[in-house]
């Protein structure tokens, strides 16, 4: 699948590592951008457009694949709506929602409690249990996103005043999450075919909200700011954020790439200071540095067990 993208330089796409920063980089632009523009380009509106735009240009490529797999994928639309909706309409416009309420450190650090949330829908769906380990670690990061949340002042608990821009973010999280475990139970039709479905559905499941928010009186302006954004979006953040992060997945396994996506945190609080003159507030460091460790004591291989020295290709 990455064949249409070698022209770009065979160095770069056997490079698994910077690959994958740039991948963290340009999700955490996704993020510091979306604060930037919260009020000047409506969250529906830029979702929307964002995977059309997307689907739209991979779909030339992808087109020989859909033919192949389209029986496949009308036998699980069902399945891949639900992919869809989670990973794609819901999960962005809420992360856009929120970035009108909250600052983007603090959305940026919320976005760790993805293998929170993941754990609790493996749960539920496919009745994976947590051992004692891991439930201590997912209470320990849990404590992390309170800490967050309340801003360090853990008065915020008796009196229920949290910030909008965090819930919708912490839902966006669950959202996705659910979106994560369900992947498992994904059909197997080639990774462009995926992309290309879930991308346009997933704008296309939108587009009842986006009439919504047009009908409220949000319209889109079309001047540099949006455009720039628009092209920000579809281009870095979706399209090529998601062929590094698979090629990195490829190049040298889930279990070693994953540790990577921490630096969409970091990456992130640096832009947000150096653009969005945000400052860091002792109580970020703690609830991140709880939420981090939790996952550590969670996800820690326990003695006497090796793991795998090399992962199945993505």
């Amino acid at each position: 699948m990455f064949s249409i993208f070698g022209r770009l330089g065979g160095r770069l796409f056997n490079a698994p590592y910077v690959l994958l920063a740039l991948t963290a980089l340009f999700w955490a632009g996704n993020s510091v951008l979306g604060r930037y523009v919260a009020w000047h380009v409506p969250p529906v509106a830029s979702g929307t457009i964002r995977w059309a735009g997307a689907a739209l240009i991979v779909f030339g490529f992808a087109l020989p694949y859909l033919r192949a797999d389209w029986p496949t994928i009308r036998a699980h639309a069902g399945l891949l709506t639900l992919l869809s909706l989670t990973g794609i309409s819901a999960f962005n416009t809420l992360l856009y929602y929120s970035l009108q309420y909250t600052e983007a450190i603090n959305a940026l650090l919320l976005q760790s409690t993805g293998p929170l949330f993941i754990a609790g829908w493996t749960f539920l769906l496919f009745g994976e249990r947590l051992i004692l380990r891991q439930f201590l670690g997912l209470l320990l990061s849990f404590a992390g996103v309170g800490v967050i949340v309340c801003r360090g002042d853990l008065t915020a608990l008796l009196t229920v005043r949290f910030n909008l821009g965090d819930i919708y973010m912490l839902v966006a999280m669950a959202s996705y999450a659910l979106y994560s475990a369900l992947l498992k139970k994904k059909p197997k039709i080639h990774p462009l075919s995926f992309v290309t479905v879930t991308m346009g559905w997933g704008a296309i499941l939108l587009t009842p909200v986006y009439a919504l928010e047009i009908a409220s009186g949000r319209s889109l302006a079309f001047d540099l700011t949006t455009v720039l954004t628009l092209v920000y979006v579809i281009v870095f953040p979706s399209l090529l954020a998601h062929f590094f992060f698979y090629r990195g997945v490829e190049l040298i396994g889930a279990n070693r790439a994953a540790p990577t996506m921490y630096l969409v945190q970091i990456f992130g609080a640096a832009l947000a200071i150096i653009f969005l003159g945000e400052q860091p507030q002792l109580y970020h460091g703690l609830g991140y540095a709880l939420v981090l460790a939790g996952i550590f004591i969670a996800t820690r291989q326990p003695d006497g067990i090796k793991k795998p020295s090399e992962d199945p290709p993505a």
